[in-house]
């Protein structure tokens, strides 16, 4: 089963020297999954001065700046997972170096039959 572990921090919650070693992390982390066969993909997100948020209501679109949610913590990035539990996923989790300063959000994915292969 496939489990999305979304991860949230406050913008200021990590130096630059400490997010890159953390980046790091995330990419040795990656690279474990990856030889367990667990690992789907995983992404930093840019700042949430570049997001946009689209609602359509009656037929008609509003695109606003900025992310969904007025918080302190922002979604910053994500690894997606590939493994057959919810425990097993809770675990990759706090392996995850933004755990340590924010919060992984763990949730599983629903499986839709038919549709097309993803990059």
């Amino acid at each position: 089963m496939k489990y999305l572990l979304l991860v949230y921090a406050t913008p200021d919650a990590w130096e630059p020297d400490e997010r890159k070693v953390a980046l790091g992390e995330s990419v040795d982390l990656c690279h474990t999954l990856h030889s367990r066969n667990q690992y789907c993909s995983a992404a930093p997100l840019e700042p949430v001065e570049t997001a946009v948020s689209v609602r359509v209501r009656e037929g008609e679109a509003l695109v606003t700046d900025g992310p969904f949610a007025e918080t302190t913590e922002h979604l910053g990035g994500y690894f997606l997972v590939d493994v057959d539990s919810m425990d097993a996923a809770v675990e990759i989790a706090k392996q995850i170096p933004g755990a340590r300063r924010g919060t992984v959000e763990v949730r599983p994915l629903v499986e839709v039959p038919n549709l097309p292969a993803g990059k």
